[in-house]
């Protein structure tokens, strides 16, 4: 099953692992471990990703990568939303571009799981609400398969090395989610 992904950092693996090559090559000690996607691989063989994400992007700058992953895929994984909550933009508007990269899915017939965002450890208390009501949003959105990232991590009080990303350990946590939520769709 061809699993494309479109994504923010924790997609892209930061801060081990990036999918682009050169990116990757400016890391002092990259472990593709440092990806979601590798752990679910790991545990769900059947499972083969192509990912497109990048560091720092938001939602309206991840629509832009739905085409580059999507060719003869069967599920597109939306995942992002932090960067907009980061940089304090409105979470409606980030919603609404999830359901537009989510509706863009659709029309290419393709399933779609959409994450939702994950707590951030040195995030203030405004972060933490706009990231409560942005996952609200994302839940809401209709006939989608929801990979529960934000409830794999949230209540352990380590997941995170550096305040923003998730751990080698962390990336194992949210992989075996995804896998076992996307093992279970039937295409």
């Amino acid at each position: 099953m061809i699993v494309a992904v479109v994504g923010d950092s924790i997609s892209a693996g930061s801060p081990l692992w990036d999918p682009d090559p050169a990116v990757r090559a400016t890391i002092a000690h990259p472990d593709e471990r440092s990806q979601w996607q590798w752990w679910a691989a790991q545990r769900e063989p059947s499972l083969e990703f192509r990912t497109r994400a990048v560091y720092g992007k938001r939602t309206d700058e991840i629509a832009a990568f739905v085409d580059d992953v999507v060719e003869n895929a069967d599920i597109l994984v939306v995942q992002g939303g932090i960067n907009d909550v980061v940089q304090g933009r409105p979470v409606e508007d980030a919603a609404s571009n999830l359901e537009r990269i989510v509706e863009r899915g659709r029309s290419l017939g393709l399933c779609i799981a959409v994450a939702d965002v994950l707590p951030w450890p040195d995030g203030d208390e405004r972060a933490a609400r706009d990231i409560a009501r942005l996952n609200e949003l994302v839940h809401a959105i209709a006939d989608v398969v929801r990979l529960p990232f934000h409830d794999t991590l949230a209540p352990l009080e380590r997941w995170s090395d550096d305040g923003d990303h998730p751990s080698v350990e962390g990336h194992r946590l949210l992989g075996g989610a995804a896998a076992r939520v996307l093992a279970e769709i039937d295409l």
